[in-house]
């Protein structure tokens, strides 16, 4: 008899694992959204103003300073001028053996918008990137953080967002 064995750890499989381990009575449920609340562009991205959307927190340091306190998951902004040194990702799941966050356009394009505003592929680059928390409450997330988001592109006339989750 030949036994088969996975070569691979799902995502979705630990998730649920990880909840239960928790606690939590019913098991994890994926976002799903037949209607997809996306927009086609009313201009060509040339004329369009870019925000940015991030997972990545403020570096302990600045939390204090923005608002953003350990175990205070809110969203928060920063200017994009200038490009933050660093951003905290220790509290995110990404493969922290295979790569690191220590280079922070590599996750945060910054510096590859500003080039693309120049070169005129888009108008400009918004004032300021926006971090949401990294919340399992489709509640939370739909009903507080994504409208306060939106607010916040929406004071800083971004016409795109690119959501860059780490």
């Amino acid at each position: 008899m030949t036994t088969t064995h996975r070569r691979f750890v799902s995502y979705i499989d630990r998730t649920r694992n990880y909840y239960a381990a928790q606690g939590y009575e019913r098991p994890y449920a994926w976002a799903c959204h037949a209607e997809v609340p996306f927009a086609p562009l009313r201009r060509p991205l040339s004329e369009c103003r870019v925000g940015i959307v991030t997972t990545a927190s403020p570096w302990r340091e600045q939390r204090a300073v923005e608002g953003v306190l350990r175990g205070d998951k809110q969203v928060y902004s920063a200017p994009v001028d200038p490009l933050p040194e660093r951003l905290y990702t220790d509290d995110l799941a990404w493969d922290k053996e295979a790569t690191h966050t220590e280079d922070v356009p590599s996750f945060l394009p910054i510096p590859q918008l500003e080039a693309l505003a120049r070169e005129g592929r888009i108008a400009a680059l918004a004032p300021r990137f926006h971090g949401v928390p990294t919340d399992y409450s489709q509640r939370r997330t739909i009903e507080r953080d994504a409208p306060e988001v939106l607010a916040r592109l929406r004071e800083d006339a971004a016409d795109v967002a690119l959501l860059v989750p780490l």
